[in-house]
């Protein structure tokens, strides 16, 4: 899975969705990318989180946040280095259609049930 985030509020030029979409269409018709999409503004969301065992709901905007979450890929490789190479040609489309945006493409494998150390923040990815 890729995430993209970005201080950046700005709406992708039109250049830059149609890049993204041909990227998008080519990634599916090889089968890799399973699902994409975009994520609204912070504001229409919520948070719930678990503290001393009380649950809280929090509306969006959430005022510790810096950077928005635009969008996600779900994509399956082989390899983490087939992933990045993907999220190098992703970023480089903002590069060439968007010049000035600066942002920040995530790549998290999913957990799945032979993983070890799925919760350790040092645990590292095995392809």
């Amino acid at each position: 899975m890729s995430i993209i985030t970005s201080a950046d509020v700005g709406i992708p030029t039109p250049e830059l969705m149609e890049a993204m979409g041909k990227l998008a269409d080519r990634e599916i018709k090889a089968g890799r990318m399973i699902d994409t999409g975009g994520l609204m503004p912070m504001a229409t969301g919520a948070r719930v989180s678990i503290k001393g065992g009380k649950l809280n709901v929090l509306d969006g905007p959430f005022v510790e946040a810096k950077e928005v979450i635009g969008g996600y890929a779900i994509s399956e490789f082989q390899n983490k280095e087939e992933a990045v190479a993907l999220a190098v040609e992703f970023m480089q489309l903002h590069i060439d259609f968007m010049p000035g945006w600066e942002g920040t493409c995530e790549v998290r494998p999913f957990f799945t049930s032979d993983m070890e150390g799925a919760c350790d923040p040092h645990a590292v990815a095995v392809a």
